[in-house]
């Protein structure tokens, strides 16, 4: 699954910056996370880092995007042979 911000994020702006793979950006209102980039930062840490950095646990699995971990490593193997 990929992660997605909940309209509790309070604008603190740290999981932007521990994104690996840039998925964070400042949206209209509130951060948001591109779920074409998110991989759970599978293929860099063993934890999604914005999880581990965001104050209000804000930050949960998005139930209507559902990947494998399988899934998740071929998008982090497609996005960084692009970098």
């Amino acid at each position: 699954m990929a992660l997605f911000i909940t309209d509790e994020c309070i604008n603190c702006d740290v999981c932007e910056p521990v994104c690996p793979n840039e998925a964070i950006s400042q949206g209209a209102e509130i951060y948001e996370i591109n779920p074409d980039l998110c991989t759970e930062c599978v293929g860099h840490y063993d934890k999604p880092q914005c999880q581990q950095v965001c104050p209000i646990s804000c930050i949960p699995l998005d139930p209507e995007r559902r990947e494998t971990q399988a899934e998740l490593m071929e998008k982090y193997v497609r996005i960084t042979a692009a970098q």
